[in-house]
């Protein structure tokens, strides 16, 4: 007889969302609700930079740092002055590879307690992702280019383990960094199996997955089908993590809900957003002005 089926992972749960919402205490200061930097844009793209660092700070973020290539900076500084821009060096609009040593020391400097390292930094800029990524060990939020780098490296992946991380591929991404599927559960399930983090796969009816636990979003709507729409996620996903993890002082085992509250969040705004404008004209930045709103609907 044929060996029983067995279930690794449990069945797709049920969260209750209003009682993982991170605190927001009238008398804390900015440090209470988390510092993130994000590492993020190149020449052409400087706009995934913006949407993850507004997004961010619409989610709650105390103090958002941008680092992103110097020829690019002062665009950025401009659409969002309070953004703290670090300028790296660049060639051709892309970060310079050896520009990780400067991300490091800021990360220190700065006591960062989440890094979003990926949206929009172009294939020029995926040398410099796996080189942050090997010398910083803080919770990172890793996304877009950040995870091509790591599919053209998939030797780098397992050492993931050594840091809390959430990974945020499309179908796209998670087939470049697992090969081929057919089921979205057991594809987040085996990323976040190799990597020991949170998997997060994005599309219609986003799959969080860490370890055995399970959350399936109820939400699909081409409203969300737009560029620029995974930026948003990202800031969102960062600036959540790093309320939720400071405030409980474990980021390893606040990576799931964390996850699973951003993908609430960011579906909430977009079918607000939509609701507003309409799923055909609706723009990533729509999504990103109706995060705090997003909030109020949380129950």
């Amino acid at each position: 007889m044929p060996a029983p089926f067995v279930l690794l992972f449990d069945l797709p749960m049920k969260i209750n969302f209003k009682k993982i919402m991170p605190l927001r205490p009238d008398k804390a200061d900015k440090n209470f609700f988390g510092r993130v930097l994000i590492a993020a844009g190149s020449r052409g793209m400087t706009g995934a930079a913006y949407l993850a660092c507004k997004a961010a700070y619409r989610s709650g973020a105390g103090i958002v740092y941008c680092a992103l290539p110097e020829s690019e900076a002062f665009i950025v500084s401009c659409l969002i002055p309070e953004a703290v821009i670090i300028a790296l060096p660049s060639s051709r609009g892309f970060i310079k590879p050896r520009a990780y040593k400067i991300v490091s020391e800021k990360i220190k400097k700065f006591k960062i307690d989440v890094l979003a390292l990926g949206p929009g930094l172009g294939e020029g800029g995926r040398e410099f992702a796996v080189n942050l990524l090997n010398s910083v060990k803080i919770p990172c939020v890793i996304d877009a280019d950040a995870l091509n780098a790591l599919a053209q490296n998939k030797e780098y992946l397992p050492k993931l383990k050594n840091r809390p991380c959430i990974l945020t591929p499309h179908e796209g991404e998670m087939k470049r960094l697992i090969g081929d599927f057919s089921e979205r559960i057991k594809a987040a399930y085996k990323l976040s199996n190799i990597t020991s983090g949170a998997a997060l796969l994005k599309g219609a009816n986003s799959v969080v997955c860490e370890g055995k636990k399970v959350y399936v979003s109820s939400f699909a709507s081409s409203a969300l089908s737009k560029g620029g729409s995974g930026d948003v996620l990202t800031g969102i996903t960062a600036a959540i993590w790093a309320q939720i993890g400071k405030q409980k002082k474990d980021f390893r085992k606040t990576a799931f809900q964390s996850a699973a509250l951003s993908v609430e969040i960011h579906a909430l705004a977009g079918k607000i957003a939509a609701e507003k404008i309409g799923e055909r004209s609706l723009l990533a930045s729509d999504i990103a002005d109706f995060i705090g709103e997003a909030f109020k609907r949380i129950k």
